[in-house]
């Protein structure tokens, strides 16, 4: 019998040792902002669901360049579009490399459909001389507020 009790004595101590570690291990921030979490949209740990697009050279060549540069002028409007609509919260281009990659969005959505329509609003994607690759992605969910900061320091707009 005693070594029945030792047994147990032993795993109620690691037991209550597990639970007295992540007790520790997860302490209250005293910066927290509950209400900046919550516009935000941030779960506990201050982070969201967002779709991460990696924009490439598309299957499609346009020799003729004022139609090239009508969808990217769309390209462009369809982003600013997009950002104000609380819908694109980063977007930029790449520079040149050997993988073909144009750019890059992270959209403020939880799924790769919602994504996906919102690609389909950008005449250069509808026109494919630009294609998609999309992942979810677990980011910060202060990037909401990035672009709001962006537009105090953006001396030129593009």
């Amino acid at each position: 019998m005693d070594l029945k009790n030792n047994t147990m004595k032993n795993l109620t101590l690691a037991l209550l040792l597990l639970f007295s570690l992540q007790t520790i291990a997860q302490t209250e921030n005293p910066k927290y902002d509950k209400n900046l979490a919550e516009k935000l949209g941030g779960d506990d740990y201050g982070m969201k669901t967002y779709v991460f697009v990696i924009l490439k050279t598309g299957s499609v060549k346009i020799d003729d360049k004022a139609k090239v540069n009508e969808l990217f002028t769309g390209h462009m409007a369809n982003i600013d579009k997009l950002a104000k609509e609380d819908k694109l919260v980063i977007a930029g281009p790449f520079y040149k490399n050997e993988n073909n990659y144009r750019g890059l969005f992270i959209f403020n959505v939880k799924t790769l459909e919602e994504a996906e329509k919102l690609l389909s609003t950008d005449p250069a994607v509808s026109a494919q001389l630009l294609e998609a690759e999309m992942y979810k992605w677990y980011g910060s969910a202060a990037l909401g507020e990035y672009l709001e900061v962006h537009e105090k320091i953006e001396k030129l707009k593009p």
